[in-house]
């Protein structure tokens, strides 16, 4: 027996006595570790450094431990079984912010955010979540995010509480003094949310569409493009954009039909399962990937197109999510046919009319899984730039994270906090009128660091869709 081959018996039988060579057997997350992480992934990292530059946590902190590097390290330490995986460890994989800035960097192709899955997986079946996690994870991430009904009536009762008055008596009796600050801030950032869905308020307006069924007898919404169709896309219309971004849901379809496509809306598509997968619930993820995989599959559509970089990114990846399962083939069909609308519009369908609405200067925040995962940077900009009247300035450091994450910004204000405000130091320089973005999550933090700064009635935050959308003749 080779060296090389020694060394693979001896850590194979490591691992099935539950330890490393020359170590004490290993604790349930050790052992967790072992089973979800993909060894040829922690291999592939050669130590160089050059994701240290792009990791916003290694940028704010200057810790080892806070970068890609450091984290991969302790990943193959624990999984070697050289260290214990400690609370230590844990709070570094969860001070990522799964932005996946280091992977255009990486000159290795080390696969970041599926080993920081993988781990954040390992975790949640290793260990028992504060009791703050499990409530969030039983009743917010799978009784509601994960059900697009329970969506809409989340929606409804957002609503009522914004309009009916409960809002300002809450704020006046101090009711929201038991929520920690950050999240008050947040709460006074939230949008006009609605129950009614992209569907829905199509229809109520009256708009051209028409209903179809798949061959399962699944209900499609089919607007028709103007004039000559191009293609006929999908189009996902996520679950937090559906409540608290429904306007920008509607402009994407009007945009959509302007520039010639055909906009397919299935009823019964779900949650895409980024902030599952994300919280290390795989299984949940992964149950939701299979649902809409197939339901897109069956739409008979050309691409599926996405108005959030995070659920874009998410969607691109369905053909890993669902490696090894028995819906293996839809989630690489429907990974190989995701884009997100400003591709769409900028390289595939008719160039937008856009009326003159007077100067305006605009900078562009980078949605990080837009950019690093659908590497999707050039189109905003160019749809930005065919604006009469728009001038694009770019701020420094356009393409760091803002801090917002999915529910990052809830889970570690500190780090979000510091991130966000550096993050509005870039923008005051760059002296823009606009803030532009293409991610919900991203958008509603850019409006929380307005607030912050104090830049309220200066400068404004909005989607990139209905910048556009405005000014569609």
């Amino acid at each position: 027996m080779n060296a090389a081959n020694a060394n693979t018996h001896a850590n194979t039988r490591a691992k099935e006595d539950g330890g490393a060579p020359g170590t004490a057997p290993a604790g349930r997350l050790e052992q967790a570790l072992r089973l979800a992480l993909d060894e040829d992934a922690l291999e592939r990292c050669m130590r160089c450094g050059f994701c240290q530059s792009a990791c916003p946590t290694f940028r704010v902190t200057g810790l080892e431990a806070a970068s890609p590097r450091g984290r991969i390290a302790l990943m193959k330490a624990a999984y070697d079984g050289f260290m214990a995986a400690d609370s230590a460890f844990v709070g570094q994989m969860e001070l990522c912010l799964g932005c996946r800035a280091c992977e255009p960097a990486c000159p290795a192709g080390v696969q970041y955010g599926r080993l920081i899955e993988q781990t954040r997986e390992a975790i949640a079946a290793a260990r028992k979540p504060p009791l703050r996690a499990r409530l969030m994870g039983k009743v917010l991430m799978e009784g509601v995010i994960a059900r697009h009904g329970t969506m809409r009536w989340a929606g409804r009762a957002l609503r009522f509480y914004q309009r009916s008055g409960l809002r300002t008596a809450a704020r006046k009796l101090g009711v929201l003094r038991v929520l920690p600050p950050h999240v008050r801030e947040l709460e006074a950032s939230l949008p006009d949310a609605s129950g009614r869905g992209v569907i829905r308020e199509w229809l109520r307006r009256g708009l051209p569409a028409r209903w179809e069924t798949d061959a399962q007898g699944r209900r499609l919404l089919v607007v028709p493009a103007e004039g000559q169709r191009v293609a006929r896309v999908g189009m996902f219309r996520g679950c937090v954009m559906d409540v608290l971004f429904l306007s920008t849901n509607v402009n994407t379809v009007r945009l959509l039909r302007a520039a010639g496509f055909e906009v397919v809306i299935p009823e019964r598509q779900k949650c895409c399962g980024a902030l599952h997968a994300h919280a290390g619930n795989g299984g949940t993820a992964r149950g939701l990937a299979a649902d809409n995989a197939a339901v897109f599959r069956d739409a008979d559509v050309d691409w599926v197109v996405s108005n959030a970089g995070g659920c874009g990114a998410f969607l691109k990846e369905y053909d890993q999510v669902l490696h090894g399962t028995p819906a293996a083939d839809e989630g690489a069909w429907l990974a190989s046919r995701v884009k997100d609308v400003s591709e769409l519009l900028a390289e595939q369908g008719r160039p937008l009319r856009l009326a003159n609405s007077g100067p305006l200067v605009a900078t562009c925040q980078d949605s990080c899984h837009l950019r690093n995962v659908m590497r999707v940077q050039r189109q905003p900009r160019e749809l930005l730039k065919s604006v009469p009247g728009l001038t694009l300035r770019e701020m420094r450091e356009a393409d760091l994270c803002c801090g917002s994450a999915g529910i990052y910004n809830v889970l570690q204000p500190e780090m979000s906090t510091a991130l966000l405000d550096r993050k509005m130091e870039n923008v005051k320089d760059a002296d823009a009128e606009v803030v532009v973005t293409a991610n919900p999550g991203c958008l509603l933090q850019m409006r929380w660091g307005i607030h912050r700064a104090g830049l309220e009635g200066r400068v404004k935050a909005v989607h990139l869709v209905d910048l556009l959308a405005e000014r569609l003749e």
